[in-house]
């Protein structure tokens, strides 16, 4: 089944001279959560605008559901909904009002089940009525989403759906986001919230100084870069780690009760064993131990100082 949306050798040139994006190829899957990840300027904002048809290419090439941005807007366009990462809505227009004008402005026709349904779906049916201006932060920002899927897109770009929202709304708007896959919705997420594309994401790509540097499924991504940690918590404090002990590099803390060995599950032996055997002779015991995974946030962290 060929991508819904395919990006083929993208960049993006200023006047200035700055070049935000350097050939940018990238293909997303129909009815995958993806989560691009990126640190602030990397280039999310830019390559979001120009596949929606915001901002112009200086070269290369975008395709949404096989029409070409550029030279089919209106069928391109037509499938896909955006919430951009800042609020933008008619402070004194009713919720009912601004979604309902919404999907006008994509030439759709009146379908009141259809917006009854959207509201319902992301608790705003109780503030059909209301003013946007007397809503809260997180419920202007539902009313973003609802306006962004007035039209029945089938590609849906979040930029930072989440920001100012507090803990108990953003678990609340990833159950939005899981039924809105579950309908066949592909959605796109540009997230600093890493554990919000850990919690959701099907694959991770990750943008830095306008290039993207890595495209992995998420679960495969975590198995190759991440590391685990074994954390010792000793019977007895230690002073320091026994010479005989270096070439593991483990790490002394917790005011000296505990070592942590850091250590890679794809090579064929780990070093635990030997080192448990070089504790003992050491004389040094330990209580308890557990095992920790790096989290997408330590890969992420990784990957952006590699690059």
């Amino acid at each position: 089944m060929p991508s819904i949306i395919s990006v083929s050798n993208l960049s993006k040139t200023y006047g200035t001279g700055f070049k935000a994006l350097n050939n940018i190829n990238l293909d997303i899957e129909r009815g995958e959560i993806f989560a691009l990840l990126g640190p602030n300027g990397a280039g999310k904002t830019t390559l979001i605008s120009i596949i929606c048809g915001i901002a112009n290419a200086s070269e290369g090439h975008v395709t949404v559901g096989g029409h070409d941005i550029s030279r089919q807007y209106r069928d391109a366009r037509s499938l896909i909904g955006l919430v951009p990462q800042e609020l933008h809505t008619d402070a004194f227009e009713s919720v009912w009002g601004t979604v309902s004008f919404s999907r006008g402005l994509f030439g759709k026709p009146k379908n009141p089940t259809h917006i009854e349904k959207v509201l319902k779906d992301l608790s705003l049916w109780d503030k059909k009525d209301s003013k946007i201006v007397t809503l809260s932060g997180g419920m202007k920002r539902r009313v973003m989403i609802a306006k962004a899927l007035s039209h029945e897109p089938k590609v849906l770009f979040l930029d930072e759906p989440t920001a100012g929202v507090d803990v108990e709304l953003r678990k609340g708007m990833w159950e939005v986001v899981r039924t809105l896959q579950a309908s066949g919705v592909t959605i796109i997420l540009t997230t600093h919230y890493i554990d919000e594309a850990e919690e959701m994401a099907d694959r991770v790509g990750v943008i830095n100084k306008g290039e993207i540097i890595l495209v992995e499924d998420k679960a495969n991504l975590m198995q190759k870069l991440g590391k685990k940690q074994l954390k010792l918590h000793l019977q007895c404090q230690i002073d320091a780690i026994p010479p005989a002990l270096a070439p593991y590099h483990l790490e002394l803390s917790n005011g000296g009760c505990e070592l942590t060995y850091h250590y890679d599950t794809r090579v064929e032996r780990t070093g635990i064993t030997s080192l448990l055997g070089d504790l003992r002779n050491a004389g040094i015991r330990f209580s308890d131990l557990e095992t920790t995974q790096s989290s997408l946030e330590d890969i992420f962290v990784s990957l952006v100082r590699r690059n």
